[in-house]
């Protein structure tokens, strides 16, 4: 038994005076997010100085006490605070180039606020109750509270088609999986999502390739509505909902293919993919957006951690798809085009996909075991790879 950080999100039904305060909220935090962006940005142009988290609160009491700014005294005081710190860790990931710069919240997009877990925090009779609902939101949702330690937080949200959500992440007590000898090499791809070493293949899914034309159908009909019309705000609903189908779809797959694989192996091997260089190739942008391989990554990871498992990505310069896995004899006119090839050392016929997901698999058992160097790659190929068109070549 171990502890684990874990969320739980569940889905709330808040009546109508409830919703009033939830909108309130919403606003509010959303107001604050957007005003002191602004004034972070005027700030900086004026004297050079980037306001601190703690600047901006001290100005949040001011502007609470102003009484043209009154009802921000309705909402949750912690709920705004925290709007300014994720606007500070905005900021912070803009300068360390995790993110790009901060934008200014809509109104149409997702709304959410975060409550910090205190005395007033409840979890019972299928109602949460927080600071300000008193007498709780009813919600629908199983959560595993016989596991549960602590409750850290809660964050409230509001999504476009107008569905409210509550995320309670806390601290829970979680057994994890038998131990097992089997291993797996993966090649992630986009005809097929997954190759194994074994020779098994996950097909693409496609969810948004499936839905486009109704997303495109849809969306030319937005673009026609008069703005800030009634007419408009439905339009942009039933867009919202093809749009929400299309990532429940995504995510269910992911989970489940992430949970199977975790499930039934003890080392689990991938390539470390440079996506954010890959979705530059305006020919690939969509398909690889789609396929979401960063999020199906990071849930191996955790869910890896969870379980004890050994998940190994090796080197993304590593010639994976060139290599023969029998002789290791590399064919440096592989290309793109080329799905199957025969070793002239050794005479093996490889399906390129599977090739790759045994060299994956070989690579990653040697850096466990310390005889892989993840930096025996010359310099000269690493250059010449990274030179090649965002690198497609040894991923597909």
């Amino acid at each position: 038994m171990k502890t684990i950080n874990k969320s739980y999100k569940v889905r709330i039904y808040p009546n109508n005076k409830q919703i009033e305060l939830l909108d309130k909220h919403f606003g509010s935090v959303r107001f604050i997010y957007n005003h002191f962006l602004n004034i972070k940005n005027n700030e900086y142009k004026e004297t050079g100085k980037n306001l601190s988290y703690y600047d901006l609160c001290n100005r949040l009491t001011t502007i609470k006490n102003n009484d043209d700014y009154i009802w921000l005294n309705e909402v949750n005081s912690q709920s705004l605070q925290w709007s300014i710190r994720f606007l500070d860790v905005a900021f912070n990931n803009f300068f360390n180039k995790k993110n790009n710069f901060p934008k200014f919240k809509k109104k149409s997009n997702e709304q959410s606020f975060k409550v910090p877990v205190n005395s007033t925090f409840k979890l019972s009779d299928k109602k949460i109750i927080i600071p300000k609902f008193k007498e709780g939101v009813k919600y629908k949702g199983n959560i595993e509270l016989n596991n549960l330690l602590k409750f850290n937080s809660v964050t409230i949200s509001k999504t476009p088609t107008g569905k409210y959500y509550a995320s309670l992440q806390g601290e829970f007590n979680y057994e994890s999986k038998e131990k097992n000898d089997n291993k797996i090499g993966i090649d992630l791809g986009i005809k097929d999502f997954l190759i194994t070493d074994k020779g098994d293949k996950i097909s693409n899914p496609k969810h948004l390739k499936k839905s486009l034309k109704k997303l495109k159908f849809n969306q030319k009909k937005l673009s026609g509505k008069i703005k800030g019309s009634k007419n408009k705000n439905n339009q942009r609903i039933i867009v919202a909902k093809v749009h929400e189908k299309i990532v429940n779809k995504r995510n269910d797959f992911l989970h489940k293919l992430s949970s199977k694989i975790v499930n039934e192996n003890q080392i689990i091997c991938l390539e470390d993919l440079a996506v954010k260089n890959m979705v530059r190739n305006h020919k690939l942008a969509q398909s690889i957006s789609d396929v979401s391989w960063s999020k199906f990554i990071d849930m191996l990871k955790y869910k890896s951690e969870w379980n004890d498992r050994q998940l190994v990505q090796i080197n993304r310069f590593y010639p994976s798809s060139k290599s023969c896995s029998e002789c290791h004899y590399i064919n440096e006119g592989l290309t793109l085009i080329d799905r199957e090839w025969t070793c002239p050392s050794c005479n093996t016929h490889h399906d390129r996909d599977i090739n790759a997901a045994k060299n994956i698999l070989k690579q990653g058992i040697n850096i466990l075991s310390g005889c892989g160097d993840q930096s025996d790659i010359k310099q000269k190929s690493v250059e010449a790879l990274s030179k090649d068109k965002f690198m497609t070549q040894n991923y597909f």
